[in-house]
């Protein structure tokens, strides 16, 4: 199990607030971007870029917090998934499975990032993996979504994410580029590996 370190959960502060809320912004933001596409009704959105750039930014813990935040802000009528529909309204439909992997897939990446070491070509290597890593628990769990929301066997819903495969390989690569600039330019913003 993960846990913070007391030197960790100590300079958890109003900083790491604030990163955690603006990226939750970023990220909602972001779902005014949308394009219908499949025979699901899934749409091609831009909120999972965001969802693997402040991952690989801020690293488990705050990154799958401002996915965390940017999903529960939806429970309260705040329109933030794709389209500018709440949360509350979009987990009736067969996108909810794919809700459900932004969280999940937010704390993986955060983690998987903070193993990624200071050389530049081997954290661009670790920082695309995880976030293939990423959008594969996406897929995955969106497919259980549609299986449950449509009745699709899981090979019928599995095949239903092939069209978003190439658009989402390269809003992982922007999302890398990003990542690496920032990190980069704030060598500490990324928290160091930790043990579990």
């Amino acid at each position: 199990m993960i846990l913070m370190s007391s030197s960790e959960t100590r300079n958890f502060k109003a900083v790491d607030l604030a990163y955690i809320a603006v990226f939750a912004a970023l990220i909602i933001v972001l779902g005014g971007v949308q394009l219908p596409v499949g025979v699901a009704g899934v749409p091609i959105v831009l909120q999972n870029m965001g969802i693997v750039l402040a991952s690989l930014i801020l690293g488990f813990w705050r990154g799958g917090l401002a996915t965390t935040l940017f999903i529960a802000v939806g429970f309260v009528g705040v329109p933030n998934m794709a389209g500018w529909k709440p949360a509350a309204a979009a987990v009736a439909g067969p996108t909810v499975g794919y809700i459900v992997g932004y969280v999940i897939a937010a704390f993986v990446i955060g983690l998987i990032a903070q193993y990624a070491p200071r050389n530049a070509r081997a954290r661009t290597a670790v920082f695309f993996l995880a976030g293939i890593v990423g959008v594969i628990i996406q897929y995955f769990c969106g497919s259980i979504g549609l299986m449950v929301r449509l009745g699709y066997d899981f090979s019928t819903a599995l095949a239903a994410n092939t069209p978003f495969i190439p658009g989402d390989l390269i809003k992982v690569t922007i999302a890398v580029a990003i990542a690496l600039t920032v990190t980069k330019a704030v060598p500490d913003l990324l928290p160091t590996k930790r043990k579990a």
